[in-house]
């Protein structure tokens, strides 16, 4: 597949492709230009990338807004949640925990792309208890919402029929904690891939045949909706190099 035929899939928007933050590893620093930020600078060559920091404490009002200001109209953050929402309280909160967050998500305003949930692998499927934070999120909430969930039980025909209710797309993972964690689920509007490095989480980069793989199956899977993959093999640099090396297979423009 050539990216000629990669990008002609893609009707009406280019896929969001990025890595898991901004930090510009000097391996990588030749493909950027030059700027006050690394935010700024990775925003002239990416379209997305995702905000981790979330998941571990809140940030202030101005530092979400900085982030909104950095970046063109078109760029768009995916963000992930936090841990006292999906590992503390195991997804059983009210408004109390998820008021606080979506009042600062909402900041980023148009540049809001899909808020992530990654569970823990402990965290099994419970229909009544899954159900009820769904139906709270989404009382409060009507945006992209993605959801990694990481035990094997959630990985059932009616988990899917259950995301699929509430709109919410199942990430595609590598490596999958099952086979079928590979493969997008839920709502078919939203495609995520989220790919951590393999063999070795977050460390290990991506080989020429993995990249061709992706990029062939993001240009098939192109007509469904909005096609997003965020590179989270961070820990080694080798995320942007990869969301690159990917970028130029699909032939996109930021």
């Amino acid at each position: 597949m050539d990216s000629a035929t990669a990008i002609g899939k893609f009707t009406g928007y280019a896929p969001r492709i990025g890595s898991a933050g901004w930090n510009i590893p000097r391996d990588s620093a030749h493909y950027f230009d030059t700027g006050k930020n690394h935010l700024g600078r990775y925003a002239r060559l990416f379209n997305a990338c995702e905000i981790n920091s979330s998941f571990y404490r809140p940030h202030k009002i101005e530092t979400w807004e900085r982030w909104r200001d950095s970046v063109p109209a078109n760029f768009r953050f995916a963000v992930k949640a936090p841990r006292t929402i999906t590992h503390d309280s195991e997804l059983n909160c009210g408004s109390n925990l998820l008021a606080p967050f979506l009042r600062q998500v909402s900041i980023l305003e148009d540049k809001l792309g899909p808020i992530l949930f990654q569970l823990p692998p402990s965290l099994q499927f419970y229909a009544a208890s899954a159900r009820r934070f769904l139906a709270a999120l989404r009382e409060r909430y009507s945006g992209d919402v993605v959801w990694e969930a990481r035990h094997s039980s959630w990985f059932a025909l009616e988990v899917d029929d259950l995301l699929r209710e509430y709109k919410v797309a199942q990430v595609a993972a590598d490596p999958p904690c099952v086979p079928l964690a590979a493969m997008p689920g839920g709502h078919s509007s939203l495609v995520y891939f989220r790919l951590h490095g393999s063999p070795r989480r977050y460390y290990s980069s991506y080989t020429d045949d993995f990249l061709n793989q992706m990029a062939a199956q993001m240009a098939d899977l192109a007509v469904s909706g909005q096609t997003w993959c965020i590179f989270d093999n961070t820990a080694s640099g080798s995320a942007i190099a990869n969301a690159i090396a990917l970028r130029e297979r699909l032939g996109t423009e930021s």
